[in-house]
């Protein structure tokens, strides 16, 4: 089964019961581990939202999506 959530304002679908974990390593292409680490040890330079609030990376392995969510990744960017 599957439901349809926003992600950086572009319409996707997802398994149901999947976590912001799971979308967001699916979405980099790279793995996760369950503290939303990068399991190679590089550094992300991710922050999640959802519906408009930020998600703790420490809770990205137990926040599960739903249908009709909004979800924003916003990557660092360097410079000034």
């Amino acid at each position: 089964m599957t439901i349809d959530i926003t992600l950086n304002s572009t319409p996707a679908t997802i398994a149901d019961g999947s976590t912001l974990r799971e979308l967001i390593a699916a979405h980099l292409g790279r793995e996760l581990d369950e503290r939303g680490q990068a399991a190679d040890g590089a550094k992300l330079g991710l922050a999640a939202a959802v519906n408009g609030a930020v998600v703790p990376r420490s809770a990205w392995s137990t926040r599960e999506l739903a249908a009709g969510n909004t979800v924003e990744l916003v990557t660092a960017a360097q410079g000034g």
